[in-house]
């Protein structure tokens, strides 16, 4: 028999837990900057529109599938589409449930290990009178694992070690005794700090310690319309792209959370809560932070410039620069509360992405909690190794592609299909209605059965021309092509070992799928002999 035997202590801590499973990163560093690139207050509006066809959809039918599946007491994905449909191939395709948040976790520990890094700093003062340049390189040195800020040697796989304990530790409590815990102190707090640095960004006064514009101002440029772009597609795979990763839906990781429900626990009002928990944080607090803040020093032209590579330079490269204008006490108690905001929203993310496997391990091989949430982090620890040391080898931003963008869509339009045409729409509007306290318009059950499933099967097609490019280390190639005309041979020589470790990545990367998928024969035909043996 399995050993899991776990479930919710409360309502409310599952839907916090629930909330900062999609609550992450991306809410604070990677919206904004979507929102810039994509038509500032015009992104709002294909943004809505995906959550409410296919993000709202998406949430309902993972929680619906999370309980039912786990009415027969399974609490990962490779079984609980097992036993909404008996052919063998969905086992393999749920394999993507456990596979997803094992490769994710890897790397978004590290991710997650450097918030904690720099709360350390923003405490110490080490950014104190700093420059704006000397700042930014000091994340260059930071993932350097050969180089210390502190004077500590391997100072970047230190923090990484101990992120990667506190993950193994709290899952190893347990759902009520870590999981749930975790969730109710760190969301809080996560709303807290941010409430906190709106009101010091929106304060910004132009002419006041350097700034050139107002915080409002950073506001009024994120909000204003560019209604030129709202037709464009990149737009809106733009803003479907954002909902995946907001959401953290195609992973696995809600349907796990969901199956520790009891058979007529409310799905409908939990994943709506959840859900709208996590806009909250996204569109009111994540857009009022990071913008506001840069574009009150550095103007709006530098900001649109800084945000075409990504969010994690401005918040981890420029902002730490930015508190420091503040003033002393103001700059640690700034630095501390927005890195430890985002410490509290990668937490609870990760600890989301160890318990499919844990679960796993528990419901097939009679593991108790412990012992497998000590296997996770050994294995985390195994697969993310290489995304610390070979950082700058483009191994972290591999795994991001196939794990954190690819795998998520494959997953997603699975289950579309699965839940809405092979279990049918009938049998999936009555699972969703089941214990339901909130009435659900009967309008989402064409919106789940026609819609959502071409919506994603839109973003999935579209996505194939830079699967390719990425298969074929297409930019990596041009990159080559470019030093070699500028007879840079360190550069080429450079690039030919990064392809080395990329292919290296992918092929680590699929071995541990395929190891996967063999663990879920193995533990298909534990079942099938147990089931003919009685």
């Amino acid at each position: 028999m399995s050993t899991n035997k776990e479930s919710w202590g409360s309502r409310v801590g599952l839907v916090l837990a629930m909330a900062g499973n999609a609550v992450g990163l991306g809410n604070f560093l990677r919206f904004p900057v979507q929102a810039i690139q994509n038509g500032g207050g015009a992104f709002i509006i294909p943004y809505l529109v995906c959550f409410l066809l296919m993000g709202i959809p998406l949430l309902l039918v993972e929680w619906s599938m999370g309980r039912f599946g786990g009415k027969f007491g399974h609490h990962s994905t490779p079984f609980i589409v097992d036993s909404m449909d008996k052919r063998p191939f969905w086992k393999y395709i749920g394999v993507f449930g456990i596979f997803t948040n094992l490769a994710v976790a890897a790397y978004y520990c590290y991710l997650e290990s450097w918030t904690l890094a720099y709360i350390w700093h923003s405490l110490t003062g080490t950014f104190h009178g700093m420059e704006s340049s000397q700042v930014a390189s000091f994340f260059g040195q930071y993932v350097d694992v050969t180089s210390s800020t502190t004077g500590i040697p391997y100072e970047a796989v230190i923090f990484w070690l101990l992120c990667l304990a506190l993950n193994t530790y709290f899952l190893s409590r347990g759902l009520q005794g870590g999981v749930e815990k975790v969730a109710k102190v760190a969301m809080p707090l996560l709303i807290m700090f941010g409430i906190f640095l709106v009101i010091q960004a929106i304060s910004i006064k132009a002419g006041e310690n350097g700034a050139i514009n107002s915080g409002t101002a950073g506001l009024s440029f994120l909000w204003t319309p560019d209604f030129s772009s709202i037709w464009s597609p990149k737009v809106w795979l733009a803003a479907a792209g954002q909902i995946f990763f907001t959401l953290s839906v195609g992973m696995g990781s809600i349907q796990c959370y969901a199956s520790y429900l009891k058979s007529k626990d409310d799905v409908a009002l939990n994943a709506m809560s959840a859900g709208w928990m996590n806009e909250f944080v996204e569109v009111v607090l994540g857009s009022s932070i990071l913008i506001p803040i840069a574009v009150g020093y550095l103007g709006i032209d530098n900001v649109i410039e800084m945000t075409k590579n990504g969010g994690l330079g401005l918040g981890f490269r420029t902002l730490p620069y930015l508190f420091e204008q503040w003033g002393a006490v103001l700059a640690a108690l700034s630095g501390t509360f927005w890195f430890g905001l985002l410490f509290f929203a990668g937490i609870t993310s990760s600890l989301a992405m160890g318990t499919p496997f844990v679960g796993f391990l528990q419901d097939e091989f009679n593991w108790n909690r412990e012992r497998a949430a000590w296997m996770f982090g050994f294995m985390i620890l195994l697969l993310g190794a290489p995304t610390v040391f070979f950082f700058e080898y483009g191994v972290f931003d591999e795994y991001d592609f196939w794990a954190g963008t690819f795998s998520l869509v494959v997953f997603a339009f699975a289950e579309i299909i699965l839940f809405a045409w092979v279990f049918g729409m009938d049998k999936g509007w009555e699972e969703i209605n089941s214990g339901a306290d909130i009435k659900i318009p009967y309008v989402y059950k064409y919106i789940i059965k026609y819609i959502t499933p071409l919506l994603l099967g839109a973003v999935f097609f579209s996505s194939l021309p830079n699967v390719w490019n990425q298969i074929t280390n297409q930019a990596i190639y041009e990159q080559i092509a470019a030093a070699q005309a500028a007879q840079d041979l360190t550069k080429v020589e450079f690039l030919q070992d990064t392809i080395l470790f990329v292919n290296g990545s992918r092929i680590l990367l699929l071995a541990t799928y395929l190891g996967i998928a063999l663990l879920v024969a193995v533990a298909y035909r534990k079942r099938m002999q147990k089931k003919s043996s009685i």
